[in-house]
């Protein structure tokens, strides 16, 4: 090893040492906690808490937050461990941890147990018990019903486990105000609606993994054209949903045009996409790409929106 790096060196390449193992065991620990997923989720969670009708408490804020992100980890933790099979055997999953055996399966899953417990009980103690239980019931939609059952059963399995990725801004709403209403609803929509395009859009270039694995998603079970029809479905409901949270008060005309832009570039690329339903799979792949890179802004662009003006308003 020094011998390589020595000739690297010599090469004007690399020239930093290789991390060292306790930093590389940290990353791979953090990785099966899905952070991209958590950061998303804790970012809504937080948009749902500052648009509550309630007075800001920075520490209720940041325990929420905390249990939230906790929350989100055990979900990606008992995921891979419950999916180390198939992750194994798929080109986009199987450099995660358990697949490249630096993380046994038995550590994942005592760390996805682990954190759903404390995640759901400071909630509890913390802040108070609706907020513990959405949290406990979006943990049980993620993993028992989606990860255990759905996923490998139905071609719904998405649009049904969507739910979980779509209560964390009701569970922020809850954290703060402790009761409910028609605002977090409209949030839990928007979440709801959007997560079968965006998931859609990546398995239409991944079918062939699926496929592999024996997992029953869209694309594989009805075709690709189908699949390209209900993403433009989906993604047209999106339109009057997005729209939903002007009732929330502070939420007005800034949120509105940027959820009316925001609509039509996703519909315009999803209408782009069944275009090319039939046609060259080349250029269908690279459609549902940039229809899966759009609607990640998208759904952040809209959060963003509204925590911005709402704020702009002096309401939070």
């Amino acid at each position: 090893m020094t011998a390589r790096l020595t000739a690297v060196a010599r090469r004007g390449g690399e020239r930093t040492a290789p991390r060292p193992r306790w930093w590389g065991g940290v990353v791979d620990h953090l990785v099966l906690l899905k952070p991209r997923v958590m950061s998303l989720v804790v970012f809504t969670g937080a948009v749902g808490f500052a648009l509550a009708p309630a007075p800001f408490d920075w520490l209720k804020f940041l325990a929420a937050m905390s249990a939230i992100a906790a929350g989100a980890g055990a979900c990606g933790a008992l995921n891979m461990w419950w999916d180390a099979d198939i992750d194994a055997n798929m080109a986009r999953t199987a450099m995660r941890p358990i697949p490249r055996g630096v993380v046994p399966p038995i550590e994942a899953l005592a760390i996805g147990v682990l954190l759903a417990i404390v995640s759901v009980a400071a909630l509890a103690v913390k802040v108070n018990g609706l907020s513990a239980a959405l949290l406990a019931l979006t943990i049980a939609i993620y993993v028992p019903l989606y990860t255990m059952v759905l996923k490998r059963w139905t071609p719904l399995n998405i649009v049904i486990g969507g739910a979980a990725g779509a209560l964390p801004p009701v569970i922020g709403w809850a954290a703060a105000a402790n009761s409910l209403s028609v605002g977090p609803i409209a949030m839990f929509l928007i979440t709801f609606l959007w997560t079968p395009p965006h998931f859609w859009a990546l398995a239409l270039c991944r079918s062939g993994d699926y496929e592999r694995v024996g997992v029953p998603m869209l694309p594989n079970v009805v075709g690709h054209a189908a699949t390209c029809r209900q993403i433009v479905i989906y993604s047209a409901l999106l339109i009057p949903a997005s729209l939903g949270p002007l009732v929330i008060p502070g939420v007005g005309l800034v949120y509105g045009a940027t959820a009316a832009a925001a609509d039509a570039v996703l519909l315009w690329r999803a209408l782009a996409l069944y275009r090319l339903r039939d046609g060259d799979e080349s250029a269908r792949r690279k459609a549902a790409m940039a229809l899966f890179g759009f609607s990640i802004l998208y759904l952040f662009v809209l959060f963003a929106a509204m925590l911005a003006e709402a704020m702009l308003r002096a309401r939070v």
